[in-house]
């Protein structure tokens, strides 16, 4: 993969609901999980649970701790910082995370 296609097109921006997750399979099998938050930012998480590894993140929930937006897994309740992948509970375990950007319209994830 060149530089030039390292950005996918995953999606319409307003496909993503607010406090909501969705997920997407990316080139090279990989499994992404998509955030809109309240305030319009667009965050990407690796789906996979490193806890159960269950593809389950994008089912999560969506909220705060103390200021820092997260997705809580729907498996076993770990809580994860949507800007950086770290689990808040263990922050020796974490998520991939992605890039994203937003243009014209559509979300675009940049792959490794």
């Amino acid at each position: 993969m060149t530089a030039v296609d390292a950005w996918v097109p995953v999606c319409r921006y307003t496909a993503l609901l607010p406090e909501r997750g969705a997920a997407a399979l990316l080139p090279g099998g990989v499994q992404v999980a998509l955030f809109r938050t309240h305030d319009g930012q667009v965050h990407a998480l690796g789906n996979i649970d490193p806890f159960s590894q269950a593809a389950v993140i994008s089912r999560g929930i969506v909220g705060d701790r103390g200021g820092e937006p997260v997705v809580t897994s729907p498996m076993h309740k770990q809580p994860f910082a949507l800007r950086t992948g770290e689990c808040l509970d263990s922050p020796a375990v974490s998520l991939p995370r992605y890039a994203v950007r937003v243009d014209a319209g559509t979300v675009y994830v940049e792959l490794p």
